[in-house]
């Protein structure tokens, strides 16, 4: 009778942890220089480029796994926060709260050259946040909150492009914000009167609303 193999569980953890270790490195690197060498991430998380080579094999599969990161971070941001809320104001607002947080820690992506993602990807990613904020927006122009006169397809598109620039305006130093100030503008620029986006959005940042 032979025995059942026995699993390395502390070595698995060891090389989850130097995994996360290398990925955090090279999201600030990459963030502070996009052409950052797989030498230059090896140094800031502290292994060899040996080692990053073991567990990524080269520059475009460790952007992969930030990117499946990315994705995976903005899965559960959009299942934690309720935007199924009935509300389109509210829902919307939540959608702004729960995603610029996942865009602001992931902003790096954006500064990198288009073949380091590609189109296909990047649309795989951002698809369940675009299906939420088109359903968002589509419930927000038949309960009359909303503009109508863009689809909400195309207008749910102008609000991805506007968090988008404002990402890049981060990246560039000449916007930060915790999401407050860019969840207002998103409920304005959708036709939102002003004072009630203020209030809206000053309302969910309350601890004692934040699940009303």
């Amino acid at each position: 009778m032979t025995s059942a193999p026995v699993t390395d569980a502390p070595g698995r953890s060891r090389a989850l942890l130097t995994r996360v270790r290398i990925l955090e490195a090279a999201r600030q690197e990459l963030g502070r220089d996009p052409d950052s060498s797989l030498g230059d991430i090896a140094v800031a998380a502290g292994v060899v480029r040996r080692t990053v080579y073991g567990h990524f094999n080269g520059r475009a599969a460790l952007v992969e796994g930030l990117v499946e990161d990315a994705a995976q971070a903005l899965r559960q941001a959009l299942m934690t926060r309720d935007v199924r809320e009935p509300d389109a104001v509210t829902a919307l607002a939540r959608f702004v709260l729960a995603v610029w947080p996942v865009g602001d820690r992931y902003r790096m992506l954006l500064r990198l050259a288009p073949q380091d993602l590609g189109a296909e990807r990047v649309t795989e990613v951002l698809a369940p946040a675009r299906e939420t904020a088109a359903a968002i927006i589509a419930r927000g122009q038949r309960q009359g909150v909303f503009q109508t006169s863009v689809p909400a397809g195309p207008l749910s598109r102008a609000l991805e492009g506007h968090l988008l620039g404002l990402l890049e305006c981060v990246n560039a130093g000449t916007w930060s914000d915790d999401g407050t100030r860019t969840a207002t503008a998103a409920l304005i620029a959708m036709g939102v009167d002003g004072d009630l986006a203020v209030t809206r959005v000053r309302n969910l940042g309350r601890p004692d609303r934040a699940g009303a």
